[in-house]
């Protein structure tokens, strides 16, 4: 049987889609706002740079030198075809868990693209009740956007590499790139967009501190979809003759550009309207949707088109981050795509209502551990022990237990003069900055 394989263009745009998710378009505007701005912007681009880069290379050579499932990858890339490290890839799991709070995220999405279209709220009082209520009291209609994320998802991902996971990047991604491009060059045209840029681009060295660094590098690291085999599964199939270093440049590129694009145009609409940076994680749902209705029509318009590109972002990176349980399903079970889809489905499906209902005034306190709901949970879980671990699992496995005439072979020539550079952060400044971040984020070590 002939394996799918991506085109170079559609594994970009696959790599992208599965980078540029809510984590760009929601996440990195409230943390910047949160963490003052200029230094955190700053901080956060030396991350990608230094880290962001270094990890992607490593985990497209895994994927790209095995040609298989990520468990399959690291079993038989091991010396000796060492069995332990095929628990490395079940680094996959993450995606699974990410998605049982993700899907709920893109169905609120789906809500406000409905409320977009039909009536915003006239200030940010009414937003925030409307917002509240969605979450807390009207689990029937966060339990519909669910179910329809869980059909999409589904559907994309059994049809395969090429008819469900290619076709689908190669049409959302530009609905995205074009839509957060055409509301950026109107936010050019406001006067909030000199304030946005001096806020974003011009540092105050005070404002940055030891939180808002580790800050900085965990959202590098959920941003560009690593430690969760996601870029390794996709890797398996990119064509032979590939050049690694040019996709993973233009994939971050692609990714980080989003971010300060979405950064500069939300911030810009926050400053002309008299609303704040610093509104934390509301900004989108809450601040956002205020400030749109006070644009009058043009406002009911970018609302519009602004939600529907953000659903595409969280699409595109929710199909990414179930495929590869659904790989490791096909290759080590003989599954069907259908059957590990739907079994990958169900999954997060079914425990992302139970994630719901933890959020939720009436079944809140049945879903309560300790100081966290189930929906709290499953976020500090996946983003503060398993995608840093899978990280730096990675980075010990490719640094220290794989040959270097394997690793070189690939990569030098591709590298050039940067090949040394790359190999040493790999394997001692990779692994010494993540095992900092994953002591900081569990609370063992106090910056």
């Amino acid at each position: 049987m002939k394996i799918a394989r991506f085109s170079r263009v559609g594994f970009i745009l696959a790599a992208a889609g599965s980078a540029v998710g809510l984590g760009n378009i929601w996440k990195f505007p409230y943390i910047t706002g949160v963490n003052g701005g200029g230094a955190f912007v700053f901080a956060y681009l030396i991350t990608v740079l230094m880290i962001g880069f270094t990890l992607m290379l490593a985990e497209m050579l895994i994927g790209y030198t095995g040609r298989k499932d990520s468990v399959t990858s690291f079993e038989t890339l091991a010396p000796q075809q060492n069995s332990l490290w095929k628990y490395a890839g079940f680094m996959s799991l993450a995606g699974l868990f990410i998605m049982i709070f993700y899907a709920p995220v893109i169905g609120w999405t789906l809500h406000f693209i409905v409320l977009s279209a039909a009536n915003l709220p006239s200030s940010v009082e009414m937003a925030k009740e409307h917002f509240n209520t969605l979450v807390s009291l009207d689990v029937g209609t966060q339990i519909f956007y669910h179910t329809l994320v869980f059909i999409f998802v589904t559907y994309v991902v059994a049809k395969g590499i090429k008819g469900g996971i290619e076709k689908l990047n190669y049409f959302l991604m530009p609905v995205l790139i074009v839509t957060m491009g055409s509301m950026f060059i109107y936010a050019t045209s406001l006067d909030g967009f000199e304030k946005a840029w001096t806020f974003m681009f011009s540092p105050d060295w005070s404002k940055l501190t030891s939180a808002s660094l580790v800050t900085a590098v965990g959202h590098a690291f959920f941003t560009l979809s690593l430690g969760m085999a996601t870029i390794m599964t996709y890797s398996a199939s990119l064509p032979k003759d590939s050049n690694l270093v040019r996709s993973s440049l233009i994939v971050i590129a692609l990714d980080t550009g989003i971010a300060l694009v979405a950064g500069l145009t939300l911030f810009t609409f926050l400053y002309e309207y008299g609303a704040s940076p610093s509104a934390g994680p509301g900004l989108v749902f809450v601040s956002l949707p205020a400030v749109f209705y006070e644009m009058g029509s043009v406002g009911h318009l970018f609302a519009f088109v602004f939600f529907v590109a953000l659903a595409s972002a969280g699409l595109t990176s929710a199909v990414s981050l179930v495929e590869p349980v659904i790989q490791y399903l096909v290759d080590r079970y003989s599954f069907s795509r259908l059957k590990a889809s739907l079994s990958a489905g169900l999954f997060f499906y079914l425990f992302g209502i139970i994630a719901i209902l933890s959020i939720s005034k009436e079944y809140g306190a049945l879903f309560t551990f300790g100081s966290r709901n189930f929906f709290d949970w499953t976020d500090f879980v996946t983003a503060s022990i398993m995608l840093p671990t899978g990280g730096l699992l990675m980075s010990l496995f490719v640094g220290h237990v794989m040959q270097e005439e394997r690793v070189a072979k690939i990569l030098k020539k591709q590298l050039g003069l940067f090949y040394p550079f790359w190999y040493f952060s790999l394997r001692y400044i990779v692994p010494l900055a993540l095992v900092i971040v994953l002591l900081n984020l569990v609370g063992i070590l106090e910056l």
